[in-house]
């Protein structure tokens, strides 16, 4: 052991020596690639595999029923694996990696590796409603910030490298490296410069040569656009895009409720088979909810429903086009319903494909709708309504328009519904973002204001630690002191020009003396005895509160109050001050490190 810790140590002294700090971050970012492919690989390998097992053989061969017991049997699994086996909290996907760059200075820890590949795969394969790209994601980034940790990478450098997985692993998924670059500069906000351009090129470059390598030429939405678009067709995109962005609140809403019903039980077991037995009637009753439900998708653009629907536990006539809007429109209710409670019971995966799902059922069924109402005299393209739709979702729920734009140009193998894309997107996302200021993705980061943005100053702030700013070397006073124990155990003893007045009893907060309240009187001896702490104190001009104030709001602090230090409570109880000055220049040191 001690022979290759000096191995790996004159490793990096060669490194540092012979390759820049660029180079050697292009070819991580080619390894991150690499290995954020193979993790999506066996994410999806592994599913397919069991949904193959479970639904192929068992449902055909056996009974329906099957339906109602497997989402509970997976959700059990996934309990017994991070209880016994992962021994950690396994978070969804992209929500724990946007915590670990916002929070945790892109440090992951090395259970997260295998946490999403062990439980991922039995929440979707058994039945559980949601995706597996959050999964894959949140794989690539543990892998690429557990590597950037033992190569001993900066900060800045592991936040570009959990970007570049992001992009590997969308980039192997869907074959879109496009649109998977994007992703990861919107998503995860990162700055569109040379610096970071490269690498995630680079690694979604690898990415989507690893999925070829493993998977050939296999694509999970192999679609075609059959019907041009015209533009004549203008009118009914802008449509589309206002039902997209009322769908997106609708999404955002019910998945925001579920979550906040399942947090009020304290018991996982019992958030678990409350879950399990709501996500195997609501499967039950409509087996299309089933896992991801790309299956789904693919029939409806090819214009197929009933491969999905021919077999609906109500057995209606899908001869009757109403019927069939009615079918596609429950669809569309309850798939959120089945992806929240699939969450709230406890299972791992992701919201990338339920969007996709909703957003396609969205589009077909208002295609299917303007075309039977009998007041059109042109009949609009249902497969291009079900494509674009995706889009109008993923931008109105995920906050990232551009993304839904190339990801369903790339997917479809051109540009012809690029206007129609641009123009349902522009509509979906202001309106859902009008409401729902942040996406499903970053919506706990964002309330607490610790979510990092485009905003380079917010950005840089929100990454700053608090408590490395916060000086606790301030001599103490009691309200009951005398003028000369004020001089004689505060003012001699201390190179400060401030302090505290804590109530002897609880330490609580009562006030600040400043040097210049008492310069006027500290050398009048006859006062000494008479004038006490209490009488020359006077209110601090702000207060610091660490449960609620982030470090934006301490700048605007320092800002209104001109003050230029700020005492410190946690839980009520005084622990410090913050100055200016250390402050700015914790900013400076932190800037210069966010821009490298």
């Amino acid at each position: 052991m001690p022979k290759k810790k000096k191995l790996f140590t004159k490793f990096l002294i060669w490194r540092a020596k012979h390759i820049t700090e660029r180079q050697f971050i292009y070819f991580l970012s080619i390894l991150v690639g690499f290995t954020s492919g193979i993790g999506a690989v066996i994410l999806k390998n592994l599913t397919h595999f069991y949904q193959h097992l479970l639904e192929g053989n068992l449902v055909r061969d056996y009974h329906h029923a099957f339906y109602f017991v497997f989402p509970l049997i997976g959700l059990i699994l996934v309990y017994l694996v991070i209880k016994y086996v992962i021994r950690h909290k396994v978070s969804h996907g992209i929500p724990s990696t946007l915590h670990a760059i916002s929070k945790r200075k892109g440090i992951m820890k090395r259970y997260q590796i295998f946490g999403s590949i062990l439980t991922a795969p039995l929440t979707v394969g058994f039945g559980g409603s949601v995706g597996l790209e959050g999964p894959s994601v949140a794989t690539g980034a543990a892998i690429s910030s557990n590597i950037s940790r033992l190569l001993h990478m900066n900060q800045s450098a592991r936040n570009l490298l959990i970007g570049c997985a992001a992009a590997g692993a969308l980039s192997s998924i869907f074959k879109a490296p496009i649109a998977a670059i994007i992703f990861a500069i919107e998503v995860f906000s990162l700055d569109l410069t040379i610096a970071s351009m490269v690498p995630l090129l680079l690694a979604s470059i690898s990415a989507i040569i690893t999925s070829y390598f493993f998977l050939g030429d296999d694509v999970l939405l192999p679609f075609k656009i059959e019907d041009s678009f015209e533009i004549s067709d203008v009118p009914f995109y802008i449509i589309l895009g206002l039902v997209a962005g009322i769908t997106s609140m609708y999404f955002t809403e019910v998945y925001t409720r579920v979550q906040k019903f399942f947090d009020k039980f304290d018991s996982p077991v019992k958030r678990l088979l409350i879950g399990g037995v709501s996500i195997g009637v609501i499967v039950y009753f409509i087996p299309p909810l089933y896992g991801e439900g790309f299956d789904v998708i693919n029939n409806l653009v090819k214009g197929h429903p009933g491969n999905f629907l021919d077999n609906n536990v109500f057995n209606l006539n899908l001869d009757n086009v109403w019927t069939l809007i009615m079918l596609l429109g429950g669809l569309v209710v309850f798939k959120i319903f089945a992806t929240s409670i699939t969450f709230g019971a406890g299972g791992v995966g992701g919201i990338f494909a339920p969007t996709l799902f909703m957003g396609s059922l969205m589009g077909n069924c208002l295609a299917k709708i303007l075309n039977n109402i009998g007041l059109l005299s042109v009949r609009i393209s249902e497969s291009n309504f079900t494509l674009v739709g995706m889009a109008g979702l993923m931008a109105g729920v995920l906050h990232a328009p551009l993304t839904a734009i190339f990801l369903i140009a790339e997917v479809t193998g051109g540009y012809e519904l690029f206007i129609p894309l641009m123009i349902t997107s522009a509509i979906s996302y202001p309106i859902a973002k009008y409401v729902h200021p942040h996406s499903v993705y970053n919506m706990q980061l964002g309330r607490k204001g610790e979510l990092i943005t485009h905003d380079k100053d917010h950005a840089v702030l929100t990454l700053m630690d608090i408590d490395k700013v916060i000086e606790d070397n301030f001599v103490i006073i009691y309200p009951e002191m005398t003028l000369g124990d004020i001089v004689h155990k505060a003012v001699v003893k201390s190179s400060r020009n401030i302090f505290p007045v804590l109530n002897k009893k609880d330490g609580t907060l009562l006030g600040i003396i400043l040097l210049d309240n008492i310069r006027s009187i500290m050398f009048k001896q006859k006062l000494y005895d008479k004038v006490i702490a209490n009488e020359v104190m006077i209110k601090p001009p702000a207060i610091i509160e660490l449960e609620k104030d982030k470090m934006t709001d301490i700048m605007d602090k320092f800002q209104t109050s001109s003050a230029w230090n700020l005492p410190v409570l946690r839980n009520g109880k005084y622990i410090g001050f913050i100055t200016k000055s250390k402050l700015l220049t914790a900013y400076r040191r932190k800037l210069i490190t966010f821009t490298k």
